[in-house]
């Protein structure tokens, strides 16, 4: 892979001129890497239903166990993880099941997060999106939803502090860890935590919910110890965990880059005082609407996005940046940028030239 190197007004004037696509969009999907893929076909080829009794399921269910080990071990999970569709449904599973009587979120989970939670109760969160532990009353007997790096911002919640205010208060804390890279640190501190192959170069319509302690679960019956019906996805686990075995490389660097130069024409980084993925950045362009810039942006062949993609489609403005305290318009002109394994900087400087030619317009036509 290509290092990132350091952009400068002069790379960025020079910046390639290509029509090869340039996709940022990777906390959306990020791409099948080929260890996943292989894995895949290979699943494939030797594919037996896991749960049924002959030669050919048992050795289909070792090598569904064999994958559900190495993705705990990737997190350095050393309790229960239950094969999902994904992370939504992973989030429904914890939020929909929980023996639990009360459903708290923070006024910056995901869209599945909120479905799933019904009638909850809100945390609301200061200016830069992040729950403060002080603010967290009485949550004896719920279950906490906090979505540990925001997919739209890539602003990162405090979890240690609000693990530890939600258990001293007799709460059960659910972690939504899609977005975020294979870390022990979840070890200590969820109790519930929702994942995604896609997110990580895995296949879609796999995932993991972790879990602590099932019996803070209602089971459902059927396969996954009880707690999922439906045939497993033997294929999907194999290729979930080979893209986890594949470290990730770290694109502080480049974002951070790339904010100084969104800054200097004119635009703003959205949470930029708080601690942030290295991997996403959001940006609001004043005065020119964030459909607008992804239409732009599309013609120079270039893939981002403005929210989440599940809301993307949506005319509504942001609810994570509404709860931040923006206002409606100022909402509505912000676009998210996602590195991935292949990011490069050429890329980066294309975007960034891209950018500054949207802005330009904007100036010469006010």
């Amino acid at each position: 892979m290509t290092e990132p190197s350091s952009l400068d007004d002069t790379a960025l004037r020079d910046a390639p001129a290509t029509d090869a696509p340039v996709y940022l969009d990777h906390a959306a999907t990020a791409p099948l890497i080929a260890a996943a893929r292989a894995a895949m076909v290979e699943g494939m080829t030797h594919w037996a239903n896991p749960s049924s009794p002959h030669a050919a399921g048992r050795a289909a269910r070792a090598a569904l166990e064999r994958a559900r080990g190495q993705v705990a071990a990737a997190y350095g999970w050393r309790h229960e993880t239950l094969f999902t569709s994904g992370a939504s449904e992973s989030l429904a599973i914890a939020l929909g099941r929980a023996v639990a009587g009360r459903r708290v979120v923070s006024a910056v989970e995901h869209d599945a997060a909120l479905r799933a939670a019904g009638a909850a109760e809100v945390l609301p969160v200061d200016p830069l999106g992040r729950v403060d532990p002080a603010r967290i009353g009485d949550v004896a007997g719920a279950v906490v939803a906090v979505q540990w790096c925001n997919s739209e911002t890539g602003v990162r919640q405090p979890i240690a502090a609000i693990a530890a205010a939600v258990h001293a208060r007799g709460g059960i804390l659910l972690v939504d860890a899609a977005q975020m890279p294979a870390s022990d640190e979840l070890t200590a501190h969820a109790d519930l935590v929702a994942l995604s192959a896609h997110k990580r170069g895995g296949p879609p319509g796999i995932g993991v919910l972790l879990v602590r302690d099932l019996a803070v679960l209602h089971p459902s019956g059927g396969q996954e110890r009880g707690y999922r019906p439906g045939t497993e996805n033997l294929p999907g686990a194999l290729g979930y965990a080979a893209a986890l075995a594949e470290p990730e490389p770290d694109h502080g660097e480049l974002r951070a880059r790339l904010d100084d130069l969104i800054r200097r024409s004119g635009g703003e980084v959205v949470g930029a005082a708080a601690e942030r993925h290295p991997a996403i950045g959001s940006y609001r362009m004043p005065g020119v609407a964030a459909a607008a810039q992804l239409i732009r942006f599309d013609l120079d062949r270039i893939a981002v996005s403005a929210g989440s993609a599940c809301a993307s489609g949506s005319l509504k403005p942001s609810h994570v940046l509404r709860a931040m305290g923006w206002s409606e318009e100022a909402a509505r002109e912000v676009v998210r940028v996602s590195f991935g394994r292949a990011t490069t900087a050429a890329e980066v400087e294309r975007f960034a030239a891209a950018w500054r030619a949207v802005a330009r317009t904007r100036r010469f036509a006010a």
